[in-house]
């Protein structure tokens, strides 16, 4: 996705570390992803985000792009909170952070064949990466709204046919859950969408059966991640204050300052998971089911419907939390 000359200037700046991570090397083939966040919403997205990025042995990153929801401010907010978690990896000048949409799939559907529109920077980018020729398909992993996916997908049909979509978001088969909410209309495009593959890792509040078992405590937080990734020279200033020079411990500024909930007191990373599930199948568990249908809010399920979609539960917190704490600690960077 970026310009080989930048990744040039990229390796350079590896030189601006105080630690040592490794680069992602070409021995096995990697997975091509690319992440869309509302990122400045919790603090689930910064740990996926982290962690898509350190697992360059696993994912060829093609991109990062960002949309509004409720929580978190408007689109350059959302962005401001990506590219902090970037620059704390020392990637800023390979992964840019292009501006979504701020309105809704409805609001913006009618617009985008002309020459501007509401989140067209994301939307052009996620249409260019998909077209480059690849071994395999390009997966999409949003992990806030679905509005950028679903206006690429608007914008270009053909799109379906080039990649993968793991979404993090619903309750399914229960209604409600905040990504689904910040824009239903843009979810059911892509249910109603018959040829794109779609795959969500649900949420589930309160059940062990979604990425909301997924949870971490601030103790654990304090013991695993001070000092963790790379340490750049250039302090990042932090959403909460305070300047950090490694991830780690940015993502201990993090958990001071949001509610613990649940028992033991903890906080779930949701998207943390979604990444997790592409980097590791074996991590949860995909049902497939015909698409269902989202009426007032409420889903009806459609068993007989021919488009088929995946539902991932029962994640592996286990599992997922013992990779992401060995990626924390030895990073490979993605490139």
């Amino acid at each position: 996705m970026t310009h080989p000359s930048l990744r040039v200037l990229a390796l350079v700046a590896c030189t601006t570390l105080s630690a040592s991570p490794l680069w992602a090397q070409s021995s096995k083939p990697l997975t091509p992803v690319l992440l869309d966040s509302d990122a400045n919403n919790e603090l689930d997205d910064q740990h996926a985000i982290a962690y898509m990025l350190f697992s360059g042995d696993a994912f060829d990153v093609e991109g990062i792009s960002v949309n509004r929801t409720r929580g978190g401010g408007d689109v350059e907010m959302q962005a401001k909170e990506a590219e902090r978690v970037v620059k704390l990896a020392g990637l800023a000048r390979v992964f840019p952070v292009y501006r979504g949409a701020n309105g809704s799939f409805a609001e913006i559907a009618p617009h985008v064949g002309e020459r501007e529109f509401d989140g067209k920077a994301a939307v052009d980018m996620i249409l260019a990466e998909s077209k480059k020729a690849r071994p395999q398909k390009l997966v999409l992993v949003p992990i806030g709204k679905l509005t950028n996916i679903a206006l690429a997908l608007k914008k270009d049909p053909a799109l379906a046919n080039r990649v993968r979509i793991v979404w993090l978001g619903s309750n399914y088969p229960d209604p409600g859950e905040y990504n689904q909410e910040n824009d239903e209309g843009a979810l059911q495009f892509i249910l109603d969408s018959t040829s794109v593959p779609f795959e969500m890792a649900v949420v589930r509040y309160g059940k062990p059966s979604g990425t909301d078992h997924v949870r971490a405590t601030q103790e654990e937080i304090h013991t695993r991640m001070p000092g963790k990734g790379p340490h750049v020279r250039m302090p990042v200033e932090g959403r909460n204050g305070g300047r950090f020079q490694s991830f780690g411990d940015y993502s201990v500024d993090l958990f001071d300052h949001i509610q613990m909930n649940g028992t033991p007191p903890s906080r779930a990373l949701y998207d943390m998971a979604a990444v997790a599930i592409v980097k590791n199948p074996a991590w949860a568990h995909p049902q497939r089911i015909g698409a269902p249908q989202l009426v007032s809010s409420k889903w009806v399920d459609r068993p007989q419907n021919a488009r088929k979609i995946t539902v991932w539960e029962n994640f592996d917190r286990d599992a997922i939390l013992a990779d992401f704490f060995a990626t924390m600690d030895r990073p490979v960077l993605a490139r």
